[in-house]
């Protein structure tokens, strides 16, 4: 039989890949690189006792090298073929006990792995603590940035959980430049500049297709956009037509009741002097005060104005409508920016949104505009 290992942090999207081309085999799912694969694929032939007979063997020598084989064990007992689950609770007693980093690494991947997304909390506090004992641990600290992402874009996501994430897996590729999985992780929120394929380009081909096979395709709850379907590039085009800064003296009143809340997320948290980043902004009516788009007036614009020397993807985003007269749904934009080739230090973008925002259910709708800080640090 075959058994397949995928080092995705989204595992529903490893499925709907599964179900568009047919594999009938078991994938299991290794979000946080519990194998500490350095690069894929790795293929692994192993026999019927639980022995490994070879490591990557060749494709064209495998059926007589292994599958038409048989292997015998010297009488030796056979290995156990499904370990106990671990028991996340006595994985917690045990790091109480012990005290040692490593003991708190064990009871964060047992919480990732067998816990699911409502211990995602508990996760991040074992591996906090791991890394207080063991700040080198670098292992550690990519598994935390992949919790840090998947509470993100939870119900218990906090403001700045995306940020966190990318800080702690670029801290982690930094110790292991080598390390391919922890940089295509990376890559897949990057520029398309840096971007060697695009990651998830297929999804909506699958997801047809299945549809047409008359199948259901599996569910994705946090659906690829933006970086995570875009191509590679070498260059920035240039915009259809120049832009117009749509409020160059700031006469449009500012949202300071903050019906519309924004986050910033830059990926790499750092480059090099020369290289590019991608900005992610996302906007987030405000619960507490009902706030909502207004999708019968003009869209939500992003404008950017790029400090001396830098080169920018595009200077003026906007972003689409919801399918209603009244959303409230997340909106978000992404641009490129690549510094010059020398200096270094923090350097802040200026940059600002105009939208229509409500409060409350047909209440008061207002144009707004909303100044946004943007902060790139450029190391040597």
């Amino acid at each position: 039989m075959l058994l397949g290992v995928t080092q995705e942090q989204h595992p529903d999207r490893c499925r709907l890949f599964a179900q568009w081309k047919g594999f009938d085999w078991p994938i299991l799912h290794d979000p946080i690189n519990l194998l500490e694969a350095a690069a894929v694929p790795i293929v692994v032939a192993i026999d019927e006792q639980g022995v490994v007979r070879s490591v990557r063997p060749k494709p064209e020598t495998l059926e007589q090298d292994f599958l038409d084989r048989e292997f015998h064990t010297g009488g030796a007992a056979p290995v156990p073929m499904r370990p106990p689950t671990p028991d996340p609770e006595q994985v917690a007693r045990q790091a109480g006990a012990e005290n040692t980093a490593p003991a708190w690494r064990r009871l964060g991947d047992a919480l990732v792995l067998w816990g699911g997304a409502n211990r995602v909390n508990e996760a991040i506090a074992a591996y906090e603590e791991t890394l207080r004992r063991a700040p080198g641990d670098a292992i550690a600290r990519f598994r935390l940035g992949v919790c840090y992402r998947l509470r993100s874009e939870g119900p218990k996501r906090h403001p700045g959980d995306f940020q966190a994430a990318v800080r702690a897996w670029d801290r982690a590729f930094a110790a292991h430049p080598n390390q391919y999985i922890w940089r295509r992780r990376i890559q897949q929120y990057g520029p398309r500049l840096e971007k060697p394929y695009p990651f998830y380009d297929w999804v909506d081909q699958a997801t047809a297709e299945v549809r047409a096979r008359g199948e259901k395709p599996i569910p994705l709850p946090v659906p690829p956009s933006g970086a995570e379907i875009a191509g590679p590039v070498r260059e920035f085009g240039p915009e259809a037509s120049p832009p117009r800064a749509p409020d160059p003296e700031g006469r449009i009143l500012r949202d300071g009741d903050g019906l519309i809340r924004t986050e910033v997320v830059v990926v790499p948290s750092r480059i090099p002097a020369g290289q590019s980043a991608r900005i992610h902004v996302s906007f987030h009516p405000n619960s507490r005060r009902m706030a909502h788009w207004n999708n019968e007036a003009e869209p939500l614009r992003l404008w950017i104005d790029p400090p001396p020397g830098w080169e920018i993807s595009r200077r003026l985003l906007v972003a689409p409508q919801g399918d209603r007269p009244e959303t409230n749904e997340v909106r978000r934009l992404e641009f490129e920016v690549r510094a010059p080739a020398t200096g270094a230090g923090t350097v802040q973008f200026s940059a600002y949104a105009l939208y229509y925002a409500c409060e409350n259910i047909g209440g008061t709708c207002r144009f707004l505009r909303q100044d946004i800080p943007i902060t790139v640090e450029v190391r040597r």
